[in-house]
């Protein structure tokens, strides 16, 4: 009993190190576990990767499952892959006796590639390699084998590509996911020979190409010095200015920091950095933009031909002759909003669901068919143009984009942006309408609607005009996690590779992310750097480089390139009724202020 409860407290320990949701470690011991980890991996070897399997490509036509053969490490294991994608766990012990093996077999049907983890004392076990051998006949497989060298033996008639590791530890167990997912390079080779087809010299050499899961001191950073975020996010906490929220830091391809802190309500549960939040108008760069720069790419869309040549509808109006460029700029002359939900009447709603109210806005809220055409979207066609040639930010440039982009393709906004980039990518939450998705629990509330909605939104987008939409709209309506950010956003900041997939040309993003505008400091959807640091925004620290967006709800990314850094914010300001603390206090910059000085200090 006294064993299982030092193993359950290890594992414990290391996913929450690997999964950086503890508290920042203390520097010397970092560095002391980066020594080991380094030792770890100069004893790690990739063999039998001639179809170059490892890492793992093809995400999205990927379903994967997870299998341990006795191996005492598996839960510190899954988490690290399911960082990666999503992970179905099995475990041999609970198929015993032997003949049952048979039954997880069967159970294996529904997933085309399976990752199997085994220790070197369970190599002896005939009904294991039988396994292993029969799983690998019509599914793809990848053994993850710890302990001793000679255990190799066992393998040699095993084609599937084998990562063996001398340590079997939970160590260990963080670090071979990741060599699989690409988050680490595979360099070694044998040094001793263990059979006639494991020689000297064996071994296959891999390139990282997704994020590493790893410490500050990885990265070149003194994680003393991220300390202070937590006393910032305390403060904020403590002064209301949101109940909860979570912080991402990537450095070099490297997440370095993804801590949770408060609650999803005051008083309620905790936090968690797997928590999917509402990204509000992080919205337009996650899932409009990106949707743009994929159309724009294929000479689908040219961003200097006018509105009413991509929406039939806009050339009666004053819209039809504003280049699509100018909506891209928030220069084209639109009204910043309309108050949608002011105008909806007693029978345009109901509490239930039917033929006549199939949207669902919220729970107990159905807003009637057509609405978004018969109401919404006349009303912005028909909007005045007062401010053509100037910078006004406008969330009816992004409600625009959507009917533009979706024309273009025949593809809705959440279907195109799931098939081209999240499903790809390996982004398990990201999406529009979460409650189709996922449960309540794991999606952070935002407000308690009062004077619209009537309930607290959980999963419902806290944009009213999005909502009476129908949840997907151009401006908001995107959920999703940090860890699905990181990845999306550091897809941007390697010029559009991720994966060793090429999601756009490096010259696209280079040119939407820079400053496009001669009245603002716009990029193309994009915002940046404002010049005046007066202005401190997105703080006063972040180089001209910088790109990123902020959203409603309390949240932000943003991305430096001269510092290789990708910051996630992720919070509920509106929680449980809006506040404008959070920016009088400057949490999110100030955030950025301690980000950016422990990079620039250094170890």
């Amino acid at each position: 009993m006294l064993k299982n409860n030092l193993l359950q407290s290890l594992t414990i320990c290391i996913i929450a190190i690997f999964s950086l949701s503890a508290c920042a470690q203390e520097h010397q011991k970092n560095e002391d576990l980066l020594k080991m980890n380094t030792t770890i991996l100069q004893r790690t070897v990739l063999l039998n990767n001639q179809l170059a399997i490892v890492p793992v490509s093809g995400l999205d036509k990927k379903t994967i499952a997870s299998v341990s053969l006795g191996f005492g490490f598996q839960p510190v294991s899954d988490s690290l892959l399911n960082k990666y994608s999503k992970i179905t766990s099995f475990s041999s012990a609970g198929y015993e006796p032997a003949a049952d093996l048979f039954k997880l077999e069967d159970d294996l049907k529904y997933f085309n590639t399976v990752i199997i983890s085994i220790s070197d004392r369970e190599t002896t076990n005939a009904k294991y390699i039988n396994f292993i051998s029969s799983v690998s006949k019509n599914k793809t497989v990848i053994v993850a084998l710890y302990g001793d060298q000679t255990a190799l033996v066992a393998f040699d008639a095993v084609k599937a590509p084998i990562i063996w590791s001398q340590q079997k530890s939970a160590e260990a167990a963080a670090l071979i996911p990741q060599l699989i997912f690409g988050g680490i390079a595979a360099e070694n080779k044998l040094t001793t020979a263990v059979s006639g087809k494991y020689t000297i010299g064996s071994g296959f050499s891999t390139v990282a190409n997704r994020l590493k899961y790893t410490l500050p001191e990885d990265a070149g950073v003194n994680s003393d010095n991220l300390r202070e975020i937590d006393n910032i996010t305390a403060e904020a906490i403590n002064a209301h200015a949101a109940p909860g929220m979570v912080v991402l830091v990537a450095k070099d391809g490297k997440v370095i920091f993804n801590k949770a802190y408060g609650s999803h309500t005051y008083g309620g549960v905790p936090d968690k950095i797997t928590d999917i939040f509402d990204l509000a108008s992080v919205t337009k760069i996650t899932a409009t933009t990106p949707m743009v720069m994929r159309l724009t790419e294929e000479n689908k869309l040219n961003l200097d031909t006018n509105i009413g040549a991509y929406i039939a509808l806009a050339r009666t109006t004053a819209m039809n002759n504003i280049p699509v460029r100018e909506v891209m700029l928030h220069q084209a002359g639109f009204i910043p909003y309309i108050p949608f939900q002011d105008s909806v009447k007693p029978t345009d709603h109901s509490s239930d669901s039917s033929a006549a109210y199939p949207t669902k806005v919220a729970d107990g809220y159905f807003i009637r068919k057509d609405y978004f055409r018969d109401v919404m979207w006349p009303r912005m066609l028909n909007a005045p143009i007062r401010t053509r040639g100037k910078y006004v930010y406008s969330d009816i440039s992004m409600y625009v984009m959507r009917e533009i982009v979706e024309h273009i393709s025949g593809e809705k906004l959440n279907a195109y942006t799931e098939e081209n980039f999240y499903a790809p990518l390996g982004m398990q939450t990201a999406g529009f309408l979460p409650r189709n998705r996922f449960s309540k629990d794991q999606i952070i509330p935002t407000e308690q609607d009062t004077y619209f909605r009537k309930t607290l939104l959980v999963g419902f987008v806290h944009d009213q005009g999005a909502a009476l939409a129908g949840g997907v709209s151009g401006h908001a309506g995107l959920f999703a996690s940090s860890n699905d950010m990181a990845i999306m956003y550091q897809m941007l900041l390697n010029k559009g590779t991720y994966g060793g997939q090429q999601y756009f040309k490096p010259e696209t993003v280079t040119t939407f992310t820079s400053k496009q505008s001669n009245v603002s400091r716009r990029g193309l959807g994009f915002d940046r750097w404002d010049p005046d640091l007066a202005k401190k925004y997105p703080s006063a620290s972040a180089s001209p480089q910088t790109f990123g967006h902020t959203g409603y709800t309390g949240t932000a990314v943003w991305v430096d390139p001269s510092r290789g850094l990708v910051y996630v914010f992720l919070s509920n300001r509106v929680n449980p009724g809006v506040t404008d603390k959070l920016v009088k206090m400057g949490i999110r910059s100030r955030i950025q202020e301690v980000i950016n000085s422990a990079i620039d200090k250094g170890l």
